[in-house]
């Protein structure tokens, strides 16, 4: 039982940690998912010469099990790339439980666990690392970086704000801290026991504090007098297209019939903004005369503005696009993608490669350019500045902070979760969107193809969805709704410096482990004094 425990623990918190997120949504499951794996790797019997093995495993085991259920819903769209995925990502989670493990010395006796500066230590350090490592996750190639730990409670409010701080890296410390706390209360406890005498936990006490703190903060935001701000009323299409039908060729003129009529009824309620989705037109709307020609004579009939997605096609490169439409389609506005996906918007190395664009096959036939600039685009209908974002932009919350930086009043969304059919991903992607929110304390309108057709806040509430009578996300229709805007703004902590509280958290991590790895070689040459006595412990 002592072998297979340990492994039982593991594949328990990549459970839990699975059920956070979509379509699970169990999210509150996150203050203790992560303990049951931080009891394996500390507390169970160190399997000798195989202990560092056997923890990279419990990890990889861990992280298999988180990533095989949050990431289920590629498989609509390809099972090789699912299977890699998850694969790959699961060694994130093997090098959190390395770093965890070198936090320790193998020479420690139990009685370590006793004291509050050890494990204030210990599981301080442990959290920085894990956020170092969501950081990470999400800038290394592919950079992936949904469902991080904080992500499963964004619909706590009032906890999440202090993310305009320190980002999402802030909300999973707190979250990843008290799990370590909380199996280090419980060695403790059982030590305490077996002792008869018990001590203050101050340990708990200011881990809890800190918890207690963030809530309060994000309670005075949430009750903190609203910054001026003015109404813009929009109509965001959802013509909920199916992929086959809207990359053939021979339906052209049926998708583009679907969003006029779609249109029609919105331009009769007179908003400041209508919004298409990602790739709407099938053809580029400023390189195909009908397409053109169609939505010409829609603007011609508005007078308000008009915002869709496109492609572009240009001598400069080829890009997936946002245009806006102004003064009756007189003007038009345009912002390239910045951040491509890769083997969703192009194949990494295709020449030097071929066989990876063999496999990806008709899904990706031609690779996008990346766009260069952050382009904000202006209405003319009400004045206000929008800041694009395409696909999964808004999940990429250093790209959306340099829009907020240049001074939009509103986030604009167009994106196409069709890709993934009737899965969990829209919503694992609303999820992560709603961070933007609030770390730039600016709101957001979305417009999907399918997926999550909604209004944001500026404290990440999700005021307005799109659903049927059902309370489906999957529909065909029109949200009608307004948000406000700030007339006037304030940068955010987070939207001047970004992701320092993240890479603060890598720089301690690594200094950690450097001093950890130096302790390990020294008490490599010296026996421990009493090796029956042994357990893990912060150097």
């Amino acid at each position: 039982m002592s072998r297979v425990l340990p492994w039982i623990l593991a594949l328990l918190s990549g459970l839990l940690l699975g059920l956070c997120y979509p379509p699970y949504g169990l999210g509150d499951l996150c203050w203790v998912a992560l303990t049951p794996l931080v009891c394996a790797m500390w507390f169970c019997p160190p399997a000798n010469h195989r202990d560092w093995l056997r923890t990279a495993g419990l990890g990889y085991a861990s992280g298999l099990v988180f990533f095989a259920m949050t990431a289920h819903w590629l498989t609509t769209l390809t099972w090789p790339g699912y299977v890699l995925l998850v694969l790959y990502f699961a060694f994130f989670f093997t090098a959190w439980t390395l770093f965890a493990r070198a936090l320790v010395s193998p020479c420690l006796k139990e009685e370590s666990w006793l004291g509050s500066l050890h494990n204030l230590r210990v599981c301080a350090l442990g959290a920085a690392a894990w956020v170092a490592l969501e950081w990470l996750r999400g800038v290394i190639f592919p950079a992936f970086g949904w469902n991080g730990l904080g992500i499963a409670l964004h619909g706590n409010i009032a906890l999440i704000q202090i993310a305009d701080i320190t980002g999402v890296g802030g909300v999973s410390f707190l979250v990843a801290m008290t799990n370590l706390m909380l199996a280090a209360t419980g060695k403790r406890l059982l030590l305490e026991i077996k002792r008869g005498a018990r001590r203050a936990h101050y340990d708990f006490a200011i881990t809890i504090a800190l918890v207690a703190l963030t809530w309060s903060y994000g309670v005075r935001q949430l009750f903190s007098p609203e910054p001026p701000s003015e109404p813009l009323s929009f109509a965001a299409v959802q013509p909920n297209i199916p992929q086959n039908v809207r990359n053939d060729p021979n339906f052209e003129l049926q998708v583009l019939e679907t969003l006029k009529n779609q249109t029609l009824p919105a331009i009769a309620m007179g908003p400041d903004l209508i919004l298409w989705p990602e790739s709407s037109t099938p053809s580029p709307l400023l390189g195909n005369q009908f397409t053109w020609d169609l939505v010409r004579g829609l603007a011609e009939q508005y007078t308000g503005d008009l915002l869709m997605g496109t492609t572009h096609w240009g001598n400069d490169g080829d890009y997936n696009s946002i245009a806006l439409l102004t003064k009756q389609g007189k003007e038009a506005q345009l912002y390239h993608k910045m951040h491509l996906v890769p083997f969703g918007e192009y194949v990494p190395l295709r020449q030097e490669f071929p066989l990876l664009a063999k496999i990806v096959g008709d899904l990706v036939p031609d690779d996008f350019d990346a766009g260069k600039e952050f382009t904000v685009l202006e209405l003319q209908a009400k004045p206000a500045k929008l800041g694009p974002l395409v696909c999964f932009e808004d999940t990429v919350a250093d790209l959306a902070r340099q829009f907020a930086l240049l001074g939009a009043q509103s986030f604009v969304v167009v994106t196409n979760d069709g890709w993934f059919l009737k899965s969990a991903g829209s919503i694992q992607h609303l999820n992560n969107a709603v961070f933007r929110c609030v770390e730039n304390k600016i709101p957001m309108i979305r417009a999907a193809n399918t997926g999550v057709t909604c209004a944001i806040d500026r404290l990440g509430v999700v005021r307005e969805v799109l659903r049927d009578a059902s309370g489906s996300t999957f529909l065909q229709g029109v949200l009608f709704s307004k948000i406000n805007i700030p007339t006037s703004y304030q940068p955010t902590f987070f939207a001047r410096y970004g992701e320092v509280f993240s890479i603060s958290c890598l720089a301690v991590s690594l200094l950690a482990l450097a001093i950890s790895l130096n302790h390990i070689r020294k008490n490599k040459k010296s026996s421990c004094s009493n090796p029956s006595e042994t357990k893990t412990s912060a150097p």
